[in-house]
């Protein structure tokens, strides 16, 4: 069985159904309304919020009983989103443009693969387009508060600012802080988010 399938096959929803903090906090500074995908969306809760705002939402995610979930949140919210079942290291990231592309806790990723899939997430922004990424740094494995306990799964504003210094780079920032999403995430966090844009 799918390792994120079994995680998500509970009936509570893993990481709450409230969108992530950094994500309402950066939302404007989205392109309003425009065409966003959400990669690794889990059971939606972020990809739900997102349409709720009036972005076009496009979300993806490896675990069938995840996006079943994300479905089902959306119908409650009354919001349309175009779930799609994906493989994150298999994606031609060129094959469709977006506006926006979001990537909250995508920290699964290994080291051999992070910088290629970290590229992938710009190469499928269309020009003036907008990347919004936010995880963990390597100091959450101390705080043990979420996330997995290899620390080279992290980020950090060094690692970012380079695999991004071809976009307008408009938030690089760690800091810690208190969250509460669902029992994924709950504690005090080593957290960084990032905000970059293509040039046009």
């Amino acid at each position: 069985m799918n390792p994120w399938d079994q995680r998500f096959s509970s009936e509570d929803y893993l990481f709450g159904t409230e969108p992530a903090a950094a994500l309402v906090k950066l939302e404007p500074r989205l392109i309003a309304g425009g065409q966003t995908l959400v990669v690794a969306d889990g059971e939606g809760r972020n990809s739900t919020f997102l349409a709720g705002k009036g972005y076009g939402v496009q979300a993806t995610d490896y675990s069938e009983v995840g996006l079943v979930k994300a479905g089902k949140l959306a119908t409650r919210m009354g919001v349309s989103v175009d779930y799609q079942l994906q493989n994150i290291f298999d994606v031609d990231w060129t094959a469709q443009q977006f506006d926006n592309v979001v990537a909250v806790f995508i920290q699964f990723v290994p080291p051999d693969a992070m910088r290629s899939v970290l590229s992938g997430l710009a190469s499928a922004l269309r020009p003036g387009g907008v990347l919004l990424l936010h995880g963990y740094t390597p100091e959450q494995v101390d705080l043990g508060t979420g996330g997995p306990s290899q620390r080279e799964h992290m980020y950090t504003a060094g690692l970012l600012q380079e695999v991004y210094q071809d976009l307008s780079i408009e938030v690089c920032e760690e800091y810690r802080a208190e969250i509460s999403e669902g029992r994924g995430h709950r504690g005090v966090s080593a957290l960084i988010d990032f905000v970059g844009r293509k040039a046009e």
